[in-house]
């Protein structure tokens, strides 16, 4: 398993952006989709490519393909906001959806929603959540993809906390976890401390 902490600057903009209490709706979507534009370049740094043949309007050539399907998992609410951006970079993957629900007095996740793509055990799986908070939710999710096949999986976040990360680390050290930062803690109440808010609340401008 691999870790990797983004701290690119330009996200780093864009998220104080996102934190601003003050900040509408239209604009945090905004630079979400921005975020994730940025992250999915980093994301698919490694992804599996193959050879093809192929003519410019000068000569003939070998250039590359992508040898894998890739595989969206938002996981809902949030992780919706993640999709367009990524699959701006990568418009040919294909989204699966999962719903987590946090319970707000025990903090454990509580699944109500779940449907794969097929092909998901060949797939690059990408779960993707704008928080890595207690870790809960995320853990829940990579038992879920993992009980249906999934083997080549990816986490990507936005902001996580230690506490989270440490908990998708002990669970499930095979998975590379992406972080667009790393924030201080978790307070009392399970929420990341500067964090953002509830990003699911923020982004569609519900209570």
């Amino acid at each position: 398993m691999a870790t990797k902490i983004l701290n690119h600057n330009l996200i780093s903009h864009k998220l104080t952006i996102m934190r601003d209490r003050n900040t509408k709706t239209y604009i945090f979507k905004q630079n979400l989709d921005e975020i994730a534009m940025l992250m999915a370049y980093e994301v698919t740094r490694d992804i599996p490519v193959k050879n093809k043949e192929i003519e410019t309007p000068i000569c003939p050539m070998v250039g590359k393909e992508m040898s894998k399907d890739v595989i969206l998992v938002p996981i809902l609410r949030a992780g919706i906001g993640l999709v367009d951006g990524f699959r701006t970079i990568i418009p040919n993957a294909k989204i699966g959806h999962i719903g987590m629900a946090r319970d707000e007095e025990t903090l454990l996740p509580v699944e109500y929603y779940a449907k794969f793509p097929s092909g998901i055990d060949k797939a690059r799986v990408i779960v993707l959540d704008p928080m890595l908070a207690t870790g809960g939710s995320a853990n829940a999710v990579l038992d879920v993809i993992k009980q249906r096949g999934a083997k080549d999986i990816q986490l990507v976040c936005l902001v996580g906390a230690p506490e989270g990360l440490r908990a998708v680390e002990e669970a499930h050290p095979d998975v590379d976890v992406y972080l667009g930062t790393l924030d201080e803690r978790l307070n009392e109440k399970g929420y990341i401390v500067p964090g953002l808010g509830d990003a699911g609340d923020r982004l569609f401008g519900t209570d």
